[in-house]
């Protein structure tokens, strides 16, 4: 196969920490300088409590609104690749290369985070490091929740890659 097929798996985490940080932060700091200015003081109340209290309100929104924006902006976003007999897992900096060839068999686990699981052409499956760079060897690759088992399904047909048969008659 020469050709290149790429499933980039969405990312629901990643646009709502984005979006709310990105809504949160203006918030935040309109509200902490809104109390700052003296807008929330009420003639009743001597040494306006509640300006205080709303500068500190709006400062906890935009530090927190900043720390979603950055976790969000970090995330990254697994890709899928077959491309000239090499199958590529990358997720940021961490990258998975096998040549096509020895790729048997395919499976995906069902959960919260979906996972792609790898075998090779004997059927037993094939074990990855870890993806945050423990020790540990684990038999799949982590998706992500909004990943479609179909979209797997079609991206592995397309790249000739056939499902695990695990049925006791083998194709009978």
């Amino acid at each position: 196969m020469s050709e290149k097929v790429r499933l980039t798996c969405p990312m629901g985490r990643k646009r709502a920490e984005s979006w709310s940080g990105s809504v949160l932060v203006p918030v935040g700091a309109c509200t902490a300088a809104a109390g700052l200015s003296g807008l929330f003081d009420l003639p009743v109340l001597p040494e306006g409590p509640l300006a205080w209290s709303a500068a500190a309100l709006g400062a906890a929104a935009l530090l927190a609104g900043i720390v979603l924006l950055v976790d969000g902006i970090r995330l990254r976003v697994p890709v899928l690749e077959v491309e000239d007999g090499e199958f590529r897992y990358t997720r940021g900096r961490y990258i998975v290369r096998i040549p096509s060839a020895d790729v048997g068999s395919y499976y995906v686990l069902p959960g919260r985070t979906r996972s792609l699981g790898l075998c090779d052409v004997a059927g037993r499956p094939r074990h990855f490091p870890s993806v945050r760079g423990r020790r540990a060897n684990r038999p799949y690759l982590p998706l992500t929740g909004l990943t479609s088992p179909a979209k797997v399904d079609a991206f592995m047909s397309t790249a000739g890659i056939p499902p695990r048969d695990r049925s006791l008659t083998s194709g009978r």
